[in-house]
């Protein structure tokens, strides 16, 4: 499935269970002229962007479709939205194998990590291995999904909207539970690169 698919996929499953997709006008696009600057290096994008400081986070969903297993990844792009309705967001690259299945889910929680917390957020960054092996986890309150055990937060969400945003999908969700451990851990950060 293209990535253009894996989005529309995504909003005809939401329409499908009745819940609201607000679609965006089509941007304008083009190409760059030759007399026009070129657009942003990659590596210059990503090496000042990487001056901003952003929280890490694990988004999990319950096991859907014959899945057999709960679904998971680290995300630092993971924002607060809305207050009145209690939104979220968090953006996932088009091409994540992971997407897919919290789409079909149709839920997801987003677990905030501690600073201690670092072997957690690299298993759930890798790819092809069973993320959940002996990490302890309840389900969240209302989707079921799993809540990871010395998360500093966490944030059961039901899908709201899916956007396209470039390469990657913003994933906007409505808040339905969420709570804290109550610990006064400070949170894992990812700065320039690296852990904080």
């Amino acid at each position: 499935m293209g990535h253009a698919g894996m989005a529309a996929a995504a909003v005809r499953y939401l329409r499908a269970e009745g819940r609201p997709v607000e679609p965006l006008p089509r941007p304008e696009l083009r190409c760059v002229r030759e007399d026009e600057r070129a657009p942003v290096d990659a590596g210059e994008f990503r090496r000042v962007l990487g001056s901003f400081a952003s929280g890490v986070t694990v988004v999990t969903a319950p096991a859907a479709d014959g899945d057999g297993a709960p679904a998971g990844f680290a995300c630092q792009s993971f924002s607060s939205l809305s207050l009145d309705p209690p939104l979220v967001a968090f953006m996932v690259g088009r091409t994540s194998t992971t997407w897919p299945r919290i789409a079909r889910a149709g839920v997801f929680c987003v677990n905030v990590l501690g600073a201690g917390q670092q072997a957690l957020c690299r298993a759930f960054a890798a790819s092809g291995t069973d993320k959940f092996a002996g990490v302890d986890h309840d389900p969240a309150p209302v989707s079921g999904a799993p809540c990871l055990a010395g998360a500093l937060a966490w944030i059961d969400c039901t899908i709201h909207a899916v956007h396209t945003g470039g390469d990657h999908l913003i994933v906007v969700g409505r808040v339905n539970a969420l709570g804290t451990d109550g610990a006064d851990e400070p949170p894992l950060l990812f700065h320039r690169g690296r852990f904080r």
